[in-house]
């Protein structure tokens, strides 16, 4: 059902007031599992829309809803241009507001009145929360709520008759819709090339069906971006023609009064089939938009269907029968766990970040085969993580593990990167025993997180120490290193040996998972001595660690020589050695997670593959990083050495 077009509201009772939501129109079909999300002209949003269409088959009713799909500002408000330049959760907050009820439980609603059918659609809320009622007033005058939806900076309003019946696929006087802001979907005719212009085309040709003509109604040469009309080159050339589809062929180098002497234009004609959508100060005489703005391409409507549509005088339509509005018309985006920056179909996207752009590939290749994890499902762990990650990796050099072709393929490190990354990664120069310089690669940002991510570097391994002071470690580490003969209950036991001697000398120790087969315990220094110092520091722990439990640890450094124990090992705390940091992914079985722990987790029971690329980030999200405290204060080492010297 759609909705006329009017000049200002109704000012008669037994209407109601909804938001006019600036987004796609989407049927949803709901029976016993199944579900279709369809646009206006039937195509599917199953997949373009995931998270919506994933949200629907949580929500268990048999149902047939009629609603928007926007996607908003922080401040609850649907901005076309972002949901038509969505790809994925990182691009915006995606909703589906649902206004009508059509169908439930095999029942057909459409013959009842609005009313009755909202009051059926209010009693199956709350949904998922991607899923949101919108709202209806009845208590305000037309007037109030147009004067609020203006203060807020909506495109518009719709008003409905209490006791409307839902005319399926008709524009009925019913249903009203008031703009704000004149916009209009608009077909695309051509497009034109200015003379010496190095944009790849300078304005769109448009224009409306009336009466089975193409008529022109105006050129359009501001509102997009290089990106997106590079993308939209690709959709014109298949519809390139010889000729004008107007009606009348239209002038492009007409001048006018503010452009006497416009550049030379040259017309490339196209098939009108595409539509966009377009906002405009007002139309002239002649039919022609003055100041048109590109807001981006409508896929949800063919061309046939855009006409010509003029405000009708709201006398005609409806002959018989603000603060506080303001607060109830919107719900604000509530911030809250990152969602992901890849979509779940496309194998190549590029996506921006950290102002730089990056092309991600091979997104559907498998790098976990037993669990059918993807490079995409990788990608996106990092990207949802980076905030946490980010404060042990940022100004450390990586040594980069990579895994292009999953934990089963063929792996290599790489340490140089000289002339192999782009410009605007940060480098740190090391000299070779053969006397080359090369660099190490040294993040600083999300986007270089995802760089080394995209290479297929499954795991991150900063070094200890910062560039900016690079022979002093930021963190003393003692690293439970079992071998194949040893249980991870041993390692348990052996970690929590480690924490009492810590106790014992009121030195604050962090421990958390390898993600592989042992524990790592971290000391806070805060860059405050020398790698020679922590080592020593280090070699002392492990030694007490050794004497309380000989049975099943060494602190040799030659395997030979450990005899199948766990190695105490604090020879970690050297220049340019790197460990997994902590939130890292391993190239393990189950795509485990180096997971920081509380020392009461700490015990039997506990098993590396609790924590992996499925439930880590929810575990973050709920505790926050409780490794924060690694980056702090710092030990006075020599203040503990005097207290345990005998």
């Amino acid at each position: 059902m759609l909705a006329t077009l009017v000049d200002h509201p109704v000012d008669t009772p037994g209407w109601l007031y909804e938001v006019k939501w600036d987004g796609y129109r989407a049927i949803a079909l709901l029976n016993k599992g199944g579900i279709q999300l369809i646009s206006r002209n039937n195509k599917s949003f199953d997949e373009k829309f995931y998270p919506v269409f994933h949200a629907l088959e949580a929500w268990k009713i048999n149902a047939i809803l009629d609603g928007e799909i926007v996607v908003l500002t922080p401040d609850g408000i649907s901005r076309f241009a972002d949901l038509q330049n969505w790809r994925s959760e990182a691009d915006g907050e995606l909703i589906y507001y649902v206004f009508d009820l059509l169908w439930l439980n095999g029942y057909d609603l459409t013959q009842l009145p609005l009313i009755q059918r909202r009051e059926l659609l209010e009693s199956l809320f709350p949904a998922p929360d991607i899923i949101r009622l919108s709202t209806a007033f009845r208590d305000t005058s037309s007037a109030e709520f147009l004067s609020a939806a203006k203060s807020l900076g909506l495109e518009g309003i719709i008003a409905k008759k209490e006791d409307s019946i839902y005319h399926t696929g008709l524009r009925s006087r019913d249903w009203l819709k008031i703009k704000i802001n004149k916009r209009h979907e608009v077909v695309i005719g051509g497009y034109t090339r200015n003379e010496n212009s190095s944009k790849p085309f300078s304005s769109l040709l448009v224009g409306v069906f009336e009466k089975g003509k193409f008529q022109y109604t105006g050129k359009i040469g501001t509102g997009f971006t290089s990106a997106q009309q590079k993308e939209m080159l690709q959709a014109f050339k298949p519809l390139i023609r010889k000729t004008s589809p107007f009606s009348t062929v239209p002038d492009i180098n007409k001048p006018s009064r503010f452009r006497p002497n416009p550049p030379k234009a040259t017309a490339v004609w196209l098939s009108p089939q595409l539509v966009c959508e377009v906002s405009y100060a007002e139309i002239t005489a002649d039919g022609v938009m003055r100041h048109p703005s590109f807001e981006g391409m409508r896929i949800d409507k063919t061309a046939k269907e855009v006409g010509k549509e003029e405000a009708m005088p709201v006398a005609k339509v409806v002959k018989e029968a603000a603060g506080a509005i303001s607060q109830q018309m919107l719900t604000p985006v509530v911030g809250g766990d990152r969602k992901t920056l890849l979509n779940p179909s496309e194998a190549t996207q590029v996506r921006k970040v950290s102002k730089h752009e990056l092309k991600f590939s091979n997104l559907n290749k498998v790098f976990w085969p037993e669990e059918k994890y993807t490079k995409r499902d990788m990608l996106n762990y990092y990207y949802q993580v980076a905030p946490y990650i980010l404060p042990y990796l940022k100004d450390r050099p990586q040594s980069l593990n990579r895994f292009p072709n999953g934990i089963k393929g063929k792996s290599f490190y790489q340490k140089d990167v000289t002339g192999k990354a782009p410009d605007w990664i940060k480098t740190f120069p090391y000299h070779t025993n053969d006397g080359e310089d090369k660099n190490f690669m040294v993040p600083t940002d999300e986007a270089s997180l995802l760089y080394m991510a995209n290479l297929g570097a499954i795991e991150m391994n900063p070094w200890n120490s910062k560039i900016s002071k690079p022979d002093y470690p930021d963190w003393c580490i003692i690293d439970l290193d079992p071998t194949e003969k040893n249980t991870f209950e041993q390692v348990i036991r052996t970690a929590q040996v480690t924490k009492e001697i810590l106790d014992s000398i009121k030195v604050p120790g962090y421990c958390k998972t390898s993600g592989s087969t042992g524990i790592h315990i971290y000391i806070p220094l805060n860059a405050k001595y020398t790698y020679e110092d922590c080592q020593l520091f280090g070699k002392w722990i492990a030694s007490q660690v050794h004497q309380q439990l000989p049975s099943f640890t060494s602190i040799e450094r030659m395997t030979q020589n450990r005899k199948g124990k766990i190695y105490v090992d604090y020879l970690q705390n050297r220049p340019k050695a790197t460990l997994a940091a902590p939130y890292s992914l391993r190239p393990k079985p189950g795509a485990t997670v180096s997971m920081p722990l509380h020392w009461d987790e700490v015990k039997k029971g506990l098993k590396m593959k609790d924590f992996n690329i499925t439930n880590a980030i929810a575990r973050i999200s709920e505790m926050g990083d409780i490794f924060k405290p690694v980056l702090g204060k710092g030990i006075d080492m020599k203040k503990i050495l005097r207290s345990i010297r005998p």
